[in-house]
């Protein structure tokens, strides 16, 4: 399906504190950076989307506020303090009142995201009403979703949101689209999953990877 009136929604949490469950490798200095690097690589991704009629990111941090609009986007403040849930939520709601029909939403921490997988994902998107889902690599999370009307059931993220989402979807009368794309599977939050994309093939290039491999980081990621 193609949905010209689809917008992606990225909440973006402020830096400071980023991924603290890195923390036993990191500085916080480094995972300000990190958190950052991994931002763009998702907006770079979404910016090469043809199919998006747009980008919605929802932050009160200045540094990815910035990054947004430098790739075009547009910012809010509208529920950044409510969480990835509560971000997202605030966004379905002013996404569906201003007339948009679907809605892609995603967090900032999937580095190896590309553009072709979001393009896929918005192929296998059905008519609305319909739900589309692509789950963490551990098929606990959800990685990315889209919603068409951006409300057609209510959203709630975390480690294990994955199967409730898909029990949600059905129990609104609609069966879930499930797709598996390796790049959004990937998500950064503990050691492990750092040692797992760097072992990914280097190509495509990422911010991330090329940031990751800088001498500052070297010697703590040399533990993993």
């Amino acid at each position: 399906m193609r949905a010209p009136d689809a917008w992606a929604v990225l909440p973006v949490k402020e830096f400071a504190g980023a991924k603290q469950r890195l923390a036993p490798l990191l500085t916080p200095a480094q995972r300000r950076a990190l958190a950052a690097a991994m931002v763009e690589d998702v907006l770079a991704a979404l910016a090469g989307v043809a199919d998006l009629a747009g980008i919605l990111v929802v932050t009160l941090e200045p540094v990815a506020a910035g990054l947004a609009r430098r790739y075009g986007a547009t910012v809010s403040e509208e529920g950044a303090r409510d969480g990835h849930t509560g971000a997202v939520a605030a966004a379905a709601r002013a996404l569906a009142g201003a007339g948009r029909g679907t809605m892609l939403a995603l967090p900032g921490d999937i580095p190896a995201i590309t553009a072709a997988e979001v393009a896929a994902a918005l192929r296998a998107h059905r008519p609305a009403p319909a739900f589309t889902i692509v789950p963490s690599h551990d098929e606990r999370g959800s990685n990315t979703v889209i919603c068409s009307p951006p409300e057609v059931l209510p959203l709630r993220f975390g480690d294990d949101s994955f199967l409730p989402h898909l029990a949600a979807a059905r129990g609104r009368g609609i069966e879930p689209t499930v797709l598996r794309q390796p790049g959004i599977a990937m998500d950064i939050d503990h050691p492990a999953d750092l040692a797992a994309f760097l072992r990914t093939a280097p190509a495509p290039r990422t911010r991330t990877r090329a940031l990751l491999e800088q001498p500052g980081f070297a010697a703590p990621l040399s533990q993993l």
